[in-house]
């Protein structure tokens, strides 16, 4: 059921408020005992069903209550995959208030990820959030802030952190963390992410300088889909799997894959409560409203630790990891003479929760979380904000801010469009 008018969302939103204010912030069948019982599943509902969402209908554990988006094709789509008696709404504000859903995935492009999982934590429901977490740092602080004081579990959706084999590198990124642990690499550390490392960063995903305004189909609500982006008139390049390549809605392969690539270096140099102190960048003018390419992205931390985005490949035959006292290459192939016996003797790194189920179950904090995952995030959002100035800039890891520069501030508070704020 969709809310029609600037005014009636207003309405709704004053009707609904005292609603959220007096909703546990307890899952529904979390009793006083503090944990659900194994044989009661938890249920689910999916905001954004076009692609990613539609993929993340079904994981073990979960079943789907609800389907949000606004585009009807995609609704009705969904509804008939997800099977049963499955809900579809076309206002996510109204997904959060049903009291049988336990967790809000959120599919939808990244302009709306931080308003949709606040609101989501202020009603009560766990959050599975895909990346990257927030378009702007401002909408990440607010989230952090939105999870933590109303004691919600959050998860980012990339995993590299704790599964899986980590694009080049032929290895999860376990002993790579080990690795830097030890010391045997020597400190500060420079890790070059680069096409001749194993990453990709999808350049195709830039947006068009010379867009028509088109009729919205039928399907869309493209005013509902824009939400709190400036208002542009509609061009299918805008929507669904072209969004990406436009500043308004997400950041080109920075955007996409940034948080993909960047926060597993975030891990194993382990910086996850801080943040690099600078980003410089190489990089041709950028149009304000379609994203484009870039040649090189450096951030520095305040210990001298270095990550390189290697845009265009020029760095061949770098190292994925380099320190005074040896490398590390893609394959796990290092210049250290023995390392895998070097490393046996070293421990291994502390175990993280990583099935999402068991953290929302015990109410246990997921290995990537609202914390970190805002961190790493903030890294991404550091260099978006560079590119679209056209300047590199310092930044203070503890306030969370530009220094000396106004214009780059701006931009970790954008404004949004009446009446959607966070």
């Amino acid at each position: 059921m969709a809310i029609k008018s600037s005014q009636s969302r207003r309405s709704f939103l004053k009707k609904t408020a005292g609603a959220v204010a007096a909703f546990s912030i307890i899952p529904r069948h979390v009793m006083g005992r503090g944990f659900i019982a194994p044989s009661d599943q938890l249920s689910k509902a999916v905001i954004g069903v076009g692609g990613m969402g539609k993929g993340h209908l079904k994981y073990a554990g979960t079943r789907v209550a609800a389907v949000c988006d606004v585009d009807r094709n995609h609704l009705k789509e969904a509804a008939a995959l997800a099977g049963g008696d499955v809900k579809m709404f076309t206002d996510y504000r109204e997904v959060i208030q049903l009291p049988e859903v336990d967790i809000v995935h959120i599919a939808t492009p990244p302009h709306w990820h931080g308003i949709i999982a606040a609101d989501a934590a202020r009603a009560g429901k766990d959050i599975w959030c895909e990346k990257p977490m927030t378009k702007t740092i401002g909408e990440g602080k607010r989230l952090v802030e939105a999870v933590q004081q109303n004691g919600r579990i959050f998860r980012l959706n990339t995993w590299f952190r704790f599964t899986d084999n980590f694009y080049g590198m032929n290895t999860t990124v376990k002993p790579i963390k080990k690795l830097v642990q030890s010391g045997l690499l020597g400190w500060p550390l420079k890790v070059t992410v680069s096409k001749h490392t194993g990453f990709d960063w999808k350049f195709y995903w830039v947006g068009k300088t010379n867009l028509e305004p088109m009729p919205v189909p039928a399907e869309l609500d493209y005013d509902t889909w824009l939400g709190p982006a400036q208002y542009k008139p509609y061009n299918p390049h805008r929507v669904h799997q072209t969004f990406r390549g436009y500043w308004d809605y997400d950041g080109g392969g920075l955007g996409d894959m940034g948080q993909h690539y960047i926060d597993p270096i975030q891990y194993f140099l382990g910086k996850d409560d801080t943040s690099p102190i600078s980003v410089e960048i190489d990089a041709p003018q950028q149009n304000p409203d379609a994203v484009g390419t870039w040649r090189r992205i450096e951030y520095t931390y305040a210990d001298g630790c270095k990550i390189i985005l290697d845009g265009e490949g020029t760095d061949v035959g770098a190292p994925y990891i380099e320190g005074p006292n040896g490398k590390l290459y893609p394959g796990f192939v290092s210049d250290i003479p023995n390392l895998q016996k070097k490393l046996d003797a070293f421990p291994d790194p502390e175990p993280q929760v990583t099935d999402f189920i068991e953290a929302v179950t015990k109410r246990k904090k997921f290995a990537l979380n609202e914390a970190n995952g805002f961190r790493s995030c903030t890294i991404v959002n550091m260099g978006k904000v560079a590119l679209q100035l056209g300047r590199s800039l310092k930044f203070d890891p503890i306030k969370q801010l530009f220094v000396d520069d106004e214009g780059a501030n701006r931009l970790i508070d954008q404004p949004m469009r009446a009446p959607w704020t966070m």
